[in-house]
């Protein structure tokens, strides 16, 4: 009896086991089988060669800047009186930002517009003394021409030539006019050089008095174009030096997208190509900019080259932010109406050829364009020919 307990032990032992492979072997089979059936419905996939468009695109992440910064300082150094903006104010063109003490400023401009009054005093009087001093020369012509003979008489007009010639000792006059002498004509020449330097003093204080009131209007810094504040340098009482940058300011209402490509990508960017830009904070929206800027040198970090391209909108939206980050997207190629194929269909790519397949067979194709989505079949193909969409 016992040894046919051991024998039923046996035979359920190796039922077991027959049941144990029968399972692993369905499970092998199952799983062939279930690998098996989409590479054949995948492969069994296909879609018609048509017509339409074939683009190509790169893309990358830049950000947002103003079109133009400008760097405003007073031009006189002094303490700040005033300031009546913060970093993030918007502005507009000619608005006062901030002062400085412009006292000396000031007494700077009387004291140059004094200067200037005396010099042009001072021309005034030369002229006038030089033209008291001088020879009534058009009379002499005048006169000289009335007698053939010179008259010993006082009040006779004298007449030594029909045409008056100059002489040392004298020179034709008419009745009751001053004969020019050698003395008078030498203090003609003294008079015309105190004119001259009179007026080479008032120039000289009209430039500094010009310049006098450019430092007084330098006291206070306005805003030459409308904008947003980016950064400001100082407080109310605090120290300002002339030429220092105290207030940045960007023009807002201009900006442009910034972006760096890789040299894989940047040798097909050329100026006044289209993008797309969207922005995360606009899902949903899109924008489309143009090309305004290729740099001709890249810069690497030693393992990459990137070049620097600078985008501009077509229509800039309203409230963009400095620095925000846009997805940018170029088009750099684009076809009409020719024909083409997923570009998933075409393998084993070497130059203008690749291969598809076509009815099951793999046949050679020449390519043109080739897109992310669509490759343009310039031979090889005719429209409605069915090739696998993947394989």
């Amino acid at each position: 009896m016992g040894v046919a307990l051991a024998g039923r032990r046996r035979l359920i032992r190796l039922g077991a086991a027959v049941v144990v492979l029968a399972l692993v072997a369905f499970g092998v089979v199952r799983a062939l089988t279930a690998g098996a059936a989409p590479e054949e419905s995948k492969a069994a996939e296909t879609v018609e060669v048509d017509k339409g468009a074939v683009t190509t695109e790169v893309a990358t992440t830049g950000t947002l800047q103003a079109a133009q910064t400008r760097s405003l300082s007073f031009a006189v150094s002094g303490t700040v009186e005033t300031v009546k903006v913060r970093a993030g104010t918007t502005v507009t063109a000619g608005q006062v930002l901030a002062t400085v003490d412009d006292t000396d400023a000031v007494e700077a401009v009387d004291d140059a517009q004094e200067a200037l009054d005396d010099a042009r005093e001072a021309l005034t009087k030369a002229s006038s003394t030089s033209s008291s001093t001088g020879c009534d020369v058009a009379a002499a012509y005048t006169t000289a021409s009335a007698s053939p003979s010179a008259s010993a008489s006082p009040s006779a007009t004298a007449t030594t030539s029909p045409t008056p010639t100059r002489t040392k000792t004298s020179k034709p006059s008419p009745t009751g006019t001053k004969t020019c002498s050698s003395s008078t004509s030498r203090g003609g020449d003294s008079g015309g050089d105190a004119i001259l330097s009179a007026q080479q003093r008032v120039n000289a204080a009209e430039v500094t008095l010009e310049k006098a009131e450019e430092a007084r209007d330098g006291a206070t810094i306005t805003a030459p174009i409308a904008g947003k504040i980016i950064s400001v340098g100082g407080k109310v009482g605090s120290g300002a030096t002339s030429g220092s940058t105290f207030i940045t300011l960007a023009d807002v209402y201009d900006m442009q997208i910034s972006a760096d490509f890789p040299e894989a990508d940047a040798d097909r960017l050329a100026v006044g190509q289209k993008a797309v830009i969207t922005l995360a904070d606009r899902a949903g929206e899109t924008f489309d900019a143009t090309v305004v800027q290729v740099d001709p040198v890249g810069t690497s970090d030693g393992t990459l080259t990137r070049f620097g391209v600078v985008l501009s909108f077509d229509d800039a939206p309203d409230e963009l932010l400095i620095g925000q980050s846009a997805n940018v997207r170029v088009t750099t190629g684009s076809k009409d109406d020719v024909l083409r194929v997923p570009s998933t269909a075409v393998h084993d790519v070497s130059g203008e050829n690749g291969t598809v397949l076509k009815g099951g067979a793999a046949t050679q194709v020449r390519l043109g364009l080739r897109g992310d989505q669509f490759t343009e079949i310039v031979s090889g193909l005719a429209a409605g020919d069915p090739v696998a969409r993947s394989w």
